[in-house]
């Protein structure tokens, strides 16, 4: 701790430090908040090698290791026995397999909400915006292995080539501000009815409470969405949609100041194919909205005071939708869930859920350094603390609250997000392996090179 840190801040660190059970974070799965949780949702099981604790265990290192395989984790699993002096565990593959595919998608679904729900009810009144929680929602794609029932739950794009492509899915994540916890994710195919960002929020509705803010991008400002929003006491702010914003014109309605006004919407009078006509029925006619314009931008929003929420302060508020892009790029680039391995529907959706809790699990862990540090955890590197972990992992964890609380100090170490203005290129410098495409199914490719050998290196 710097010796000029102010002594009022000493203290509330200290007092923090003082109060607060770190050793739990370090093992959260078998942890008192989250301990009595899971044994509730194990299924029945025999004694086994692998029990639903460990197995969920072992997938999520799986799924957070460079490898990825079954093959490594279990390895690993059996050389820790062996190194211990417990009875030897064989490596065939077959018994962990067996094992994940008994895993229960309700238990690890509901324990990875459960422990974003740890986090940011505990999150203190400094890190919310106003005293209020606010969630970010957006979308994202994930592809998953090339099997015929991974094509059929979520077929590759229509203008690829059979046998070229990859199965692609559609996930949409509500993410707490305030901890970039995920709160709660909804899996859905990239074509077809029920494909688009809007039905998947809609199933993630009932995640939401009364008195939070909805960020999101154009594509959720709609009238159906923000009428059921209003509804649940949640206030939305949005970019406006692309269709309305042309129509936007800032001398109709309200004036509450400079490109800044209240405005009446009428409902559509086409119902959505989604909605029932019982729902379409009870929608209400119109809805007041307030638009503004600022930095460069049209936003919607039903926060509708100019005095409590200034556009400026939303303006600035809205800035931080990006942190949901990075949250995303996170749990795809830095765990790895760009790509799912599992070969069926259901393993993959299990994987998923598996990517979450672990990246939940860390999530806990930077909010646990953060207060530890006196910071907020949007100012920690999620990197760093990846990392941190790992090696934390690889030693075999550790109970020593001396050596936990040094480990946290380390994860609150560096510093992120002060790169204002900061401009990179969408380019790579190093430049790809010169082999050519695979414009046939793999089939075919390797008849020909059995026919013909391997084709010559592009330049």
């Amino acid at each position: 701790m710097h010796p000029n840190q102010p002594a009022a801040q000493r203290q509330r660190v200290l007092a923090h430090i003082a109060d607060t059970d770190v050793g739990g974070f370090f093992d959260l799965l078998t942890a008192p908040q989250l301990l009595d949780r899971g044994e509730a949702l194990q299924p029945p099981f025999r004694e086994r090698v692998y029990s639903p604790t460990e197995t969920l265990a072992m997938f999520m290192t799986q799924a957070l290791s460079a490898d990825g395989s079954c093959r490594a984790v279990v390895n690993a699993a059996a050389v820790r026995r062996a190194l211990d002096g417990d009875a030897p565990l064989a490596t065939n593959t077959s018994a962990y397999c067996q094992a994940r595919a008994r895993l229960p998608l309700p238990m690890i679904a509901t324990l990875a909400r459960e422990a974003a729900g740890l986090v940011t009810k505990a999150a203190p009144g400094w890190w919310l915006w106003q005293g209020r929680r606010v969630r970010l929602v957006d979308g994202a794609t994930v592809t998953l292995s090339d099997t015929p029932q991974n094509q059929a739950k979520y077929p590759q794009p229509a203008s690829q080539k059979a046998g070229l492509g990859f199965p692609i899915a559609r996930l949409v994540a509500l993410v707490c501000l305030a901890t970039g916890a995920v709160l709660d994710a909804a899996l859905g195919p990239c074509a077809g009815k029920g494909s688009d960002e809007q039905t998947l929020l809609r199933e993630l509705l009932d995640s939401l409470q009364s008195g939070e803010i909805l960020l999101g991008d154009a594509f959720y400002a709609t009238y159906f969405l923000l009428c059921e929003l209003v509804r649940r006491g949640v206030d939305g702010l949005f970019e406006q949609h692309g269709a309305r914003k042309r129509s936007t014109d800032f001398r109709l309605g309200e004036r509450l100041g400079a490109r800044d006004h209240l405005i009446v919407l009428t409902k559509p009078k086409k119902r959505p194919d989604w909605m029932s006509p019982e729902e379409y029925a009870c929608a209400p006619a119109t809805l007041t909205v307030r638009e503004f314009q600022a930095g460069g931008k049209i936003m919607v929003t039903t926060l509708l005071c100019p005095k409590a929420t200034p556009k400026s302060m939303l303006k600035v508020l809205y800035r931080q939708r990006w942190h949901v892009e990075l949250d995303l790029r996170n749990l795809k680039t830095t765990l790895g869930m760009e790509h799912l391995r599992c070969k069926t529907p259901a393993m993959a959706l299990k994987e998923l859920w598996v990517y979450l809790l672990a990246y939940t699990l860390i999530r806990l862990l930077m909010a646990q350094a953060a207060l530890v540090a006196d910071q907020i955890p949007r100012q920690l590197s999620f990197k760093h603390v990846v990392q941190i972990w790992g090696c934390v992992l690889q030693r075999g964890g550790t109970r020593d609250s001396v050596c936990i609380h040094a480990l946290l100090v380390m994860m609150a170490e560096p510093r992120v997000g002060r790169r204002a203005g900061r401009i990179e290129p969408r380019a790579l410098k190093r430049r790809l392996k010169s082999y050519p495409l695979l414009t046939k199914p793999r089939k075919i490719a390797r008849e020909e090179v059995r026919e013909h050998g391997h084709p010559k290196k592009q330049r």
